[in-house]
């Protein structure tokens, strides 16, 4: 099969991320909100995890947070892994270096795997989890956050818009994100079992525009597009990008809105004790006589 096209440098990746590690939690928000979705789905499934691995961990908060959660204890060892060894440092329990897009895993060795708002930066999302797939047990279990297509659209246009006027043209400054519409196909593309893709809108409010920018320098979540525009940000760029940001967007009290989509993948390693759909053709029911209806034959075409 053909290598997936490179969208994002890695390298500048795991560099913005050593970066942002020191002052991580103080825009780890986004994160948080994350793991606290993960970590209640977790706890309306009644059976163990002995094994469970946290993609993308940052600084942590997955596991500060499952530490309050009835789930806990069906946790047995959570290994805590990111491409960033400055995310990891300083921290006590099992935990490892390792890039989203090669995992070093035995195949049916994980019983859980978890990840908040790490995959949306890998360059083939549908590789990853094949990966992660083939490294759970049958029947084990996949929750994953990352970002969707509306994720800072704002900004997308508040940029697009500015260099058009002071360039006469745009190029690419925002990262691309999933479809959300094609949530639960990733699941199915990647092999899984009973896929489910939910979405969660964000709307976050800031005094200014740099603002945001200031918070997704410290989350690690700038472009490392490997084809980044050729031509630098400048003040006069950005001042102008600010501009229309408040102009077309700012509310009565002047602060600007910054939306963020989280699709949260739920899949299943197949097992032949899950659900299995029915075949074409084998129902035993008609179903106007479950629906309690009567049944009208189109007429035929003339």
């Amino acid at each position: 099969m053909p290598n997936p096209p490179r969208l994002f440098d890695r390298t500048l990746h795991r560099r913005r991320l050593d970066r942002a590690a020191k002052g991580f939690t103080a825009a780890d928000f986004l994160q948080r909100r994350a793991a606290l979705d993960i970590a209640e789905r977790l706890e309306g499934i009644m059976r163990e995890f002995p094994v469970a691995v946290d993609l993308s961990a940052r600084s942590g908060v997955f596991a500060e947070v499952l530490g309050g959660s009835e789930a806990a204890g069906r946790i047995g060892v959570l290994v805590e892994t990111d491409l960033s060894p400055a995310m990891l440092a300083g921290r006590t329990g099992p935990r490892a270096t390792l890039d989203e897009e090669r995992l070093p895993f035995a195949p049916a060795s994980l019983d859980l795997v978890v990840s908040t708002l790490g995959l949306h930066w890998t360059n083939d999302v549908v590789g990853a989890l094949v990966q992660i797939r083939r490294a759970l047990k049958p029947d084990g279990l996949f929750i994953g956050a990352l970002l969707g297509g509306s994720t800072l659209t704002e900004l997308r246009q508040a940029l697009t818009a500015a260099e058009d006027e002071i360039l006469g043209g745009a190029g690419s400054r925002v990262s691309p994100f999933a479809d959300s519409r094609d949530a639960a196909g990733l699941l199915q593309r990647a092999g899984f079992a009973l896929p489910v893709g939910d979405v969660d809108r964000v709307n976050v409010s800031y005094e200014h525009p740099l603002k945001l920018l200031a918070d997704l320098r410290q989350m690690g979540e700038t472009n490392v597009l490997a084809d980044r525009h050729p031509r630098g940000l400048t003040r006069t760029l950005l001042a102008r990008a600010c501009e229309i940001y408040v102009e077309r967007f700012a509310g009565p009290d002047g602060r600007v809105p910054a939306t963020f989509e989280i699709i949260t993948l739920t899949g299943w390693a197949p097992h032949a004790s899950q659900p299995q759909p029915l075949q074409p053709g084998s129902a035993k029911m008609r179903l106007a006589d479950a629906l309690g209806t009567v049944e009208h034959r189109l007429p035929r075409d003339a």
